[in-house]
């Protein structure tokens, strides 16, 4: 924990004893700007992004680990840095076809979770390598592409793109996202993040270079949740030994176990409790499931398709005996301004993509097909605070 981290935890600290001071360094979804115990996956992927230094692109690589295994935090918290190179070595860029010589290239990252499209998807770019606002709407694809071509066409070094979570998207298989990179200027090079191994990834067809990362270590897992615990809770509310006990069951998966951190502590500070005890980890172990969608991606969709999972997890089960019940009391909520119709084609839609699962119900009076029903597949209580919390 830095010094300002130092601070910050001080000035947030009062008389009421409250577990949870910040619930932001607990989130899962939450990447701090040093991974604990990722430094050999960082010397690795420095040691492929070398050549920037001497003014060089690297070639197009493909970085592919586990759920959890820490990818997207070290790829955040590394393109941050080298964004940050010194500003008389950088280009100023702007949207306009000119642009001062650079020594190095721009590093952008895009989530692919976010950018379901090929016009969201070069809007994206542009949008972060432009001072300016970039239109979205009155603008078509063709218009962003060109756009982006005159621009970096402008710079001496071009750019390394990130783009992660190359397996969540949805509405973009590997061929789509094959088409995107080949329609990025050619003073480009990409790196796609995944959790396919290389042999089973079509995208390592077009990369001179594969880095696989490996889980988290339990030790290293368990100095990542202390971390984040006195980051954001009371101090002494998480014991060592508690922390290994999430270690132990996340089995390297550090999303999975922030995730059990997060659910304790919000079921601990809702019993006004300021202590996570071997119960409440248990408690919300049993509210993971298996396998457990990543939290990021249930808070990459749309606020409508949010709003229906949010009424979900507040639904008890004689409201969830069938899709049609479900649907019938999210669409009367007022949080959700949605028809019947389109609240249980959301649902099927979230089903089909692997937000949501359908499941049989039991079936009544041994007559006619038993109705199906939709269960989350991502910890309730966790989405629920993340949502309104407004993460």
């Amino acid at each position: 924990m830095d010094i300002e981290s130092r601070i910050k935890r001080r000035q947030r600290r009062d008389s009421s004893h409250r577990l949870v001071l910040d619930y932001e360094p607990l989130s899962p979804v939450h990447h701090i700007d040093e991974p604990n115990g990722r430094g050999p996956m960082m010397e690795r992927l420095l040691d492929h992004l070398d050549s920037v230094f001497d003014g060089n692109l690297p070639p197009n690589a493909y970085v592919h680990g586990p759920a959890g295994s820490g990818k997207s935090a070290v790829i955040t918290a590394l393109f941050s840095c080298l964004d940050l190179l010194p500003t008389d070595d950088r280009s100023i860029i702007h949207t306009s076809t000119r642009a001062e010589p650079a020594i190095s290239p721009a590093f952008i990252y895009v989530d692919v979770r976010e950018t379901k499209s090929e016009f969201a998807f070069y809007h994206a770019i542009l949008d972060s390598l432009s001072d300016d606002t970039v239109p979205e709407y009155g603008i078509g694809t063709d218009t962003l592409r060109s756009r982006l071509h005159d621009i970096l066409g402008g710079r001496n070094n071009g750019a390394v793109i990130a783009v992660d979570h190359v397996d969540d998207a949805d509405e973009l298989d590997p061929e789509d996202l094959v088409d995107l990179f080949a329609g990025l200027p050619s003073n480009t090079s990409w790196l796609a993040i995944g959790r396919a191994p290389a042999e089973q990834s079509p995208l390592t067809e077009y990369t001179a270079r594969s880095l696989a990362i490996e889980p988290y270590r339990k030790q290293t897992l368990v100095d990542v949740l202390m971390t984040r615990a006195s980051d954001g809770l009371a101090q002494q509310s998480l014991t060592h030994s508690t922390a290994r006990h999430i270690a132990d069951w996340a089995d390297g998966n550090a999303h999975d176990a922030l995730s059990v951190l997060f659910v304790a502590a919000v079921n601990t500070e809702a019993a006004d409790r300021t202590r996570i005890t071997e119960h409440d980890v248990a408690s919300a172990v049993d509210e993971i499931p298996d396998p457990c969608v990543s939290l990021g991606r249930v808070l990459a969709l749309p606020k409508n398709r949010q709003a229906v999972l949010r009424e979900l997890v507040e639904m008890d089960e004689a409201e969830t005996a069938s899709v049609t019940r479900t649907t019938e009391v999210i669409s009367q909520r007022d949080a959700v301004d949605l028809s019947q119709g389109t609240v249980k084609r959301f649902l099927y839609e979230m089903a089909e993509s692997g937000i949501v699962d359908r499941v049989k119900s039991e079936r009544r009076n041994g007559q006619g097909r038993p109705p199906s029903r939709v269960e989350p597949r991502f910890p309730p209580t966790a989405f629920r605070q993340l949502y309104d919390l407004g993460s």
